[in-house]
Formats: C-alpha cells, sequence, structure tokens
C-alpha cells in the first residue's frame, strides 16, 4: 500500500479518477509512477521508497490533468493538459515540451517511426516522431467525444473513447481501419501486451475485453478479433 500526498483543502471538482498509477518499466528498474493534481511521486517497485517527487502548481496544471506516463529508453513521459513533462534519470526534468491541444493521454513505441500518440478532451490524436525536437506527422481529427486512453503498436493505434468504442488507426497515415463497440459504457482504459498483439480495455460498465491484433497478410489491413 502507497500513501498518496493529496494534503490540502477540499477541492469538489477533483474526482476519484484524478489519481493515475502506472508502472514505468525501464530497461534497468520498474517504478511505480502516481499522478494527480498535486503532484508527480515515483516509488521503486516495491512501493515504499520514494525516489522521485515533483509538485505541480497553478501554472503547471489543473486538478485532474496528470493522467498517463510511458517508459521510453532511459525517459519516462509523462501527459499533462499543459504539455508534456520529459524526466530523465536520475530523476530531475530536463525539459519542458509544450505541444498543441490539451494532452492527457501518451503512449510510447519503438517500432515504427511514428512513435508517439497523444490525444485530449475532444478525441483529437497527434501522431509524431520523438526526438531533440518532437515531429507533428499526423492528426486525426476527433469527433467532441474524449479520448481517455490510447496506445500504439506496430504502427497502429488503438484510442478509447468515452461513448464506450475503441477506434484502431494506421499511425503514418490516420487511416481508420477498424471501428468496435466495445463497452456500454465510457473506456477508462487500454493496455497492450506488445509481444502478442493483444489489447485490453476496461470500461466504466465494469468489463474487462480482450483483443487480439494483427495484420492481414494480403492487404496489410488491421484486423481484430475478440478473445473468450
Amino acid at each position: 500500500m502507497v500513501a498518496v500526498d493529496l494534503e490540502g483543502p477540499y477541492e469538489p471538482r477533483v474526482r476519484r479518477a484524478d489519481l493515475g498509477v502506472h508502472w514505468c518499466v525501464l530497461p534497468f528498474r520498474v517504478l511505480l509512477v502516481l499522478t494527480s493534481h498535486r503532484g508527480i511521486q515515483m516509488y521503486e517497485s516495491n512501493g515504499y521508497t520514494m525516489v522521485y517527487w515533483h509538485a505541480l502548481d497553478s501554472g503547471d496544471a489543473s486538478p485532474g490533468t496528470c493522467r498517463t506516463k510511458w517508459g521510453r529508453g532511459r525517459e519516462c513521459l509523462l501527459g499533462l493538459q499543459e504539455g508534456i513533462f520529459l524526466i530523465i534519470l536520475p530523476f530531475h526534468i530536463q525539459y519542458r515540451l509544450c505541444l498543441p491541444g490539451e494532452l492527457l493521454p501518451v503512449a510510447t513505441s519503438s517500432d515504427c517511426v511514428a512513435d508517439m500518440v497523444t490525444a485530449d478532451d475532444s478525441g483529437l490524436l497527434c501522431v509524431w516522431r520523438s526526438g531533440p525536437e518532437f515531429t507533428l506527422l499526423t492528426r486525426i481529427p476527433g469527433f467532441g467525444v474524449p479520448c481517455p486512453s490510447v496506445q500504439l503498436w506496430q504502427g497502429i493505434i488503438a484510442a478509447g473513447y468515452g461513448n464506450g468504442q475503441v477506434h484502431l488507426y494506421e499511425a503514418a497515415t490516420g487511416n481508420l481501419h477498424v471501428q468496435i463497440n466495445a463497452h456500454a459504457r465510457a473506456i477508462c482504459a487500454l493496455d497492450l501486451a506488445p509481444e502478442v498483439g493483444k489489447l485490453l480495455s476496461a470500461g466504466e460498465d465494469t468489463f474487462v475485453h480482450i483483443w487480439k491484433l494483427s495484420r492481414s497478410p494480403d492487404s496489410g489491413y488491421i484486423e481484430v478479433s475478440p478473445l473468450p
């Protein structure tokens, strides 16, 4: 059990979903990352030893903006509504990159040129090539529905939306390949097993579904099938 620092006056706008809990898997260690409107806390994998703390003030974020992180080599990448914090071990913010839009989820992958995707409350997806400078490759328009979770795998973007749908896009072009009516209520989170191409979706309808992703060897199109 990890005690989260949420001290301060009662804020009625802060919801339970404003606390994010994530595993950051790096080549040489695994970290437990907690994000909230108060700041970023990083622990060793045992959950007892805090190794990093960064407080957020009103200039950094409003309640509930810290949502997601991914490990990317030696880096831990966290998405905020005001931009992106890029934390480099041993735990200092090397730079803060502000990207267009109110960023909530961030996903990264190392198996294609488009190696990062961000999303916002309008459902807009931005596909990036990372490096010393981030290059915007593709913008996939939203349709007025929040996108609380994204995953990136072998050039495929999996986006989970507030209407319960999962969309699969081609990262290089932004073309929509598959639209799944996955849940009866909003999707809370997506997770991915990259070695086997399995996608997990969890929704506010209390269900968790597992999907098998693949590419057709003939057409190159993305295919998806539910797993029992």
